[in-house]
């Protein structure tokens, strides 16, 4: 039995705390902005099922992370982004203000931070019965055996059920056979400028692995329109920078950047 201190007794009572029954919806979807992607989707990326984002490469994990981030401000509602301890201290601390350029604001993002991937798991069994919880973003490293056919079953089972969209972050893992709608990979790609030379949008190469029901493939240049909350296609006559505009999902070095405070829990 686990202690009342536990990590996962904590993210139990905060989602407690904002839990409410919702009236039962029909299948929605969101577009995404983007024509192709969207007329890939059918229309959109349906709401409430389970989604994959695999980095393409380890070093594409920051560009995964800013789709996922971006998908999760796309679909809108609270966000709840589950990650390993571990990762948190390797990796470093999800990047406020990287999330905050992306439209994000980090004091309405709840963090939890367990200790193993069956922790994390346990975790999004718990946030994605929570119609309140919007979007859980569920971040695994690698390629942990407690991620089976079995735990994406129960995932995407209770996603349909209370309409919370689950995005599962995968790094430096392989695609395994799951019952996600939709399986992404995400690569790294260079910003554009805007007018005087001005930074670009963040900007990254997305390509549908698989979906259910409808064909799969497709790849896709987009960068990230914060105003509108939607995709562009990023491929336009002028030339990018001279080096790509990497997304920041991490905290960099102590003091590089401004603190800005989540609601954690672990």
């Amino acid at each position: 039995m686990l202690d009342s201190a536990h990590p996962l007794h904590r993210l139990r009572r905060q989602i407690a705390a904002i839990e409410r029954p919702l009236p039962k919806k029909g299948i929605a979807v969101a577009a995404t902005g983007h024509p192709g992607i969207d007329r890939a989707l059918g229309g959109g990326l349906p709401r409430g099922r389970l989604h994959e984002v695999f980095a393409a490469e380890p070093d594409d994990a920051g560009s995964a992370a800013g789709f996922a981030s971006m998908l999760a401000q796309m679909l809108g509602g609270g966000i709840i982004w589950l990650r390993e301890e571990r990762v948190e201290r390797q990796a470093g601390g999800l990047h406020a203000p990287g999330l905050r350029e992306i439209g994000i604001d980090p004091a309405r993002l709840i963090l939890g931070l367990l200790p193993d991937p069956l922790a994390v798991l346990r975790a999004a069994a718990d946030v994605v019965r929570c119609p309140e919880a919007g979007v859980a973003v569920v971040e695994l490293w690698r390629n942990p055996r407690q991620l089976d056919l079995t735990a994406s079953r129960r995932l995407a089972l209770a996603a349909e059920t209370s309409g919370v969209t689950v995005l599962l972050l995968r790094v430096s893992a392989l695609p395994a056979p799951s019952t996600a709608h939709t399986r992404w990979a995400v690569r790294s790609a260079p910003s554009l400028p805007l007018e005087a030379n001005a930074p670009g949008h963040p900007a990254m190469e997305v390509e549908l692995l698989r979906q259910r029901g409808r064909p799969a493939g497709g790849v896709w240049q987009v960068e990230w329109d914060r105003e509108q909350t939607i995709f562009r296609d990023r491929n336009r006559d002028r030339p990018a920078l001279s080096g790509a505009v990497v997304l920041l999902p991490v905290r960099g070095p102590a003091g590089a950047d401004e603190v800005i405070p989540f609601r954690r829990t672990g």
